[in-house]
């Protein structure tokens, strides 16, 4: 009896099991179906902004309308704008050496607060992450009558230097390197190898991948940075993109023309990130392995 009982039920859990995958294959097509909706939703200025800056002048911009024609005489006329240039060569220094800057610092700073003891270890790094909870607004006063009255305002090294001091590269470079196993240092030091030594060949090369993700972050930041350009450059000297575009905008220009620089502004942007897309990739693959 107890055979002849567990046969049918064996042979319905048989016929059941396919339904698994087709289950599973469900969700997957909904999950992806999803996703593919958000990323349509997250395109949508952007692409909105390529029509309206490829429209031509006098055309209808709201509602956004694919044009009748399309042209480039927008993107010409903004790179031939006086200031365009300058401005675009202001923002790349201020973005590429900061990145350069910030990501040598923090990488340092980071391995010695994740394998190094020293007295006072623990409380210097919470109260430099502190920092991350006052407002930048809060000390912008502050820090500009410092830097005029240091002679910075309207150079490089006054926009460029108070940017440097970014206690999350820290924090993110210090639980990135809290994960490289212990023995490899110790070997290092077995070797006879010097800190500086220990740095650059077993920091700096295990490290690639949170640095190009850190890169790419700071260098957006940079890239976007508005209000302390904005208060700190007083000439097309030292003005960056975001605020000769502010300036632009002022001159009551049509929407296609504005579109147009920013569209311009983003090349930079998404070079970059193509640039080092494969480590972005490998940084997320690698987080929680050790």
């Amino acid at each position: 009896m107890t055979l002849t009982a567990t046969r049918p039920a064996a042979r319905a859990g048989r016929a059941a099991a396919p339904r698994r995958p087709a289950r599973g294959r469900a969700r997957k097509w909904a999950l992806y179906a999803l996703l593919s909706v958000m990323s349509l939703l997250t395109l949508g200025p952007f692409i909105a902004m390529i029509i309206v800056a490829l429209s031509p002048r006098g055309a209808p911009t709201v509602p956004v309308q694919w044009p009748d024609a399309l042209t480039f005489d927008n993107i010409t006329q903004i790179l031939g704008a006086s200031g365009f240039i300058e401005w675009t060569l202001n923002s790349l220094i201020y973005s590429v050496v900061s990145v350069v800057i910030i990501l040598l610092t923090a990488s340092m700073a980071g391995y010695a607060f994740a394998k190094k003891r020293f007295p006072g270890r623990d409380a210097m790094l919470w109260t430099f992450i502190a920092t991350m909870m006052v407002p930048f607004q809060a000390t912008l006063i502050p820090l500009y009558v410092l830097v005029s009255d240091l002679g910075g305002a309207d150079t490089f090294w006054g926009l460029i230097v108070p940017t440097l001091a970014n206690s999350q590269a820290v924090f993110l470079m210090r639980q990135f390197i809290m994960g490289l196993p212990d023995e490899l240092f110790d070997a290092a030091k077995v070797d006879g190898a010097s800190e500086l030594r220990v740095y650059w060949t077993i920091v700096v090369p295990l490290t690639k991948p949170i640095l190009a993700t850190l890169g790419v972050f700071v260098f957006l930041w940079h890239w976007n940075d508005f209000l302390w350009p904005l208060v700190i450059s007083q000439s097309d000297a030292t003005r960056t993109l975001t605020v000769g575009l502010t300036v632009l905008k002022t001159e009551e220009l049509q929407w296609a023309t504005l579109m147009s620089s920013a569209a311009v502004s983003a090349v930079p942007c998404l070079v970059v990130f193509f640039l080092l897309q494969r480590y972005l990739v490998n940084s997320i693959a690698m987080t929680g392995l050790k």
